[in-house]
């Protein structure tokens, strides 16, 4: 699937995204399990609230953190990763 940069997503229905305080890291939670995610997967994931498009969540991540200004393809692999998972679904615009 070719993410496009105008595309808006939401973390998918029966899924939930949080910080998971015994694991001490983020997670998605689904009625089948519970995956651990990396920092740059949460940091990613926090972003997606079904009201920012790739770009706002790209520039965001950039300006958060300085000097990262090669991550664009790291974000769009991990937004694809999630969205081949289940995890996430588009929102109609």
């Amino acid at each position: 699937m070719s993410i496009q940069l105008s595309q808006v997503f939401a973390i998918a229905p029966h899924h939930r995204f949080q910080w998971e305080e015994a694991q001490e890291c983020f997670v998605i939670l689904f009625p089948e399990g519970m995956v651990k995610l990396n920092q740059g997967a949460g940091e990613i994931l926090s972003l997606v609230n079904g009201q920012h498009s790739v770009q706002q969540i790209i520039d965001a991540l950039k300006a958060k953190f300085p000097g990262a200004d090669d991550i664009d393809g790291d974000i769009l692999a991990m937004l694809e990763l999630a969205l081949s998972k289940g995890w996430l679904s588009e929102v109609a615009q």
